[in-house]
């Protein structure tokens, strides 16, 4: 297997694409609009953007780096830069598994938004009165037998485009997708500008106002702040080796600063979209738009129900929602995939049937295990479980070693990751971001970890 030469994507914009479709998921479509709403509106979103710049860029750029200098999937991509015997290597396996636990969540969500879709194409919304919407959605998750159906569908279709060749298989599926995602958020973006509640809507999410920023009821100054943090730093999905993957398939001839900057914007774009397509809708009819997953299963469908063109919009939105979950769980699927053969060194079409069968499998305890049942602070569900130690623990843990071992001379070193980031053509990592990355960076992640892992117990 270490014989054969690596793919490689077929074009600079196969990467962007991929990296962005990775990054792209639920939570810019309704983690964003949600906590943005809890939070004060516009005040929230300039700490979001300005969080990114500092957070997620230098991080992503450190994965397309790393998985470029080691030519490896995450789960030996140490191997490749470090001496037998590095602790660091364990990193790689966390990293793996990391990607699989992701999955046993985020495939069940992923098949709620296709199902979705359908009730929204064959005019379920309409036919569906205002009070039962929630009732709808219990309904779904109240029949694992049809949802289990849906999942192996989603696996059995992700694993099969990746078992192809890279280029004719995953990047030009996710091409049609990522531009088609795009064009479905612009009509429905524009159509949100036509409803009565548009300027009400807009001036919250759009313009800075301090009594919203203030208002006692938001989460306080600090409160703000640190969600922005928070909200930035996931959204990029940095840490379990998701962007490292992408890197390790395309060549040298662009600086990598330069390309996180890129994925980095479009991922916020889509989720800037978001909020441009969901609160002139709120605000128009009255929905809440902090009220979290209800908001996408629940709220936005009675929207579609009393909206002129309800179906087609509906139609539209679930098709975009369908896009950005199916762009992340094929970006994982191929993780995974290449970790499998990375350690093992299957033939691609065999580890896609194991790894397929595996997955789906794993998926069942959040299938059947429904949206409660436990009591772990807030914790209710196998789900949150799941989500918590991807998001609270894997993650955050995840980017501080990529951070130490890019900066730090045990590690890689910053001189070796500046020379790798910066060959080719384009913005460069300059050697006063050194300080920053190595001192700074980590503090602010460490604290991150710590709040997140903490944080559903108290």
């Amino acid at each position: 297997m270490d014989n054969q030469p690596r793919e490689r994507l077929g074009s600079r914009l196969g990467f962007i694409l991929l990296s962005v479709g990775c990054a792209v998921g639920m939570g810019n479509v309704w983690k964003f609009p949600t906590i943005t709403g809890q939070n004060g509106g516009a005040f929230f979103v300039l700490f979001y953007l300005l969080f990114l710049v500092l957070l997620g860029v230098p991080l992503m750029t450190m994965e397309f780096a790393l998985g470029r200098a080691a030519q490896k999937s995450p789960v030996r991509l140490y191997h490749a830069l470090t001496p037998k015997g590095s602790p660091f290597r364990a990193h790689g396996y966390a990293a793996l598994a990391g990607n699989v636990i992701l999955m046993m969540f985020y495939v069940p969500v992923c098949s709620w938004t296709i199902i979705y879709f359908w009730y929204a194409l064959t005019g379920k919304f309409q036919t569906t009165a205002t009070a039962d919407f929630g009732a709808l959605f219990d309904g779904m998750i109240g029949n694992p037998w049809a949802l289990t159906l849906v999942v192996l569908g989603v696996t059995a279709l992700g694993f099969f485009i990746c078992s192809r060749s890279l280029q004719g298989g995953l990047e030009r599926v996710t091409k049609i997708m990522m531009v088609a995602l795009f064009a479905i958020m612009i009509a429905l973006a524009i159509n949100s500008f036509t409803l009565d509640g548009a300027g009400e809507g807009l001036s919250f999410y759009l313009l800075p106002n301090l009594d919203n920023f203030l208002d006692p009821s938001h989460n306080g100054i600090i409160g703000v702040i640190t969600a922005a943090m928070n909200q930035a730093f996931f959204t990029l999905s940095i840490g379990i080796g998701s962007m490292a993957i992408f890197g390790s398939f395309i060549g040298k001839e662009h600086a990598l600063l330069g390309e996180s900057v890129r994925v980095t914007a479009l991922d916020t774009l889509v989720a800037l979209l978001a909020g441009l397509i969901i609160f002139p809708a709120c605000a128009t009819f009255d929905v809440e738009v902090s009220a979290g997953p209800p908001l996408i299963f629940i709220a936005l469908p009675r929207i579609f129900h009393d909206m002129w063109g309800g179906v087609v919009f509906g139609t539209l939105f679930f098709v975009f929602m369908a896009f950005a979950a199916l762009s992340t769980v094929f970006a994982v699927f191929q993780n995974i995939l290449s970790c499998v053969q990375d350690l093992i060194g299957w033939s691609k079409g065999k580890a896609a049937l194991v790894c397929g069968i595996g997955v789906f499998f794993l998926t069942l305890p959040c299938v059947f295990g429904g949206l409660s049942g436990l009591n772990l602070g807030k914790l209710t569900s196998v789900l949150d479980v799941e989500d918590y130690l991807v998001s609270n623990i894997l993650l955050p843990l995840g980017a501080f070693i990529f951070t130490i071992f890019c900066t730090w001379k045990r590690g890689w070193g910053f001189d070796r990751f500046m020379a790798e980031a910066n060959t080719g053509e384009g913005m460069k990592v300059k050697k006063w971001m050194y300080g920053y990355m190595k001192y700074v960076l980590p503090v602010i992640i460490g604290v991150l970890f710590v709040m997140g892992a903490i944080n559903p117990f108290i």
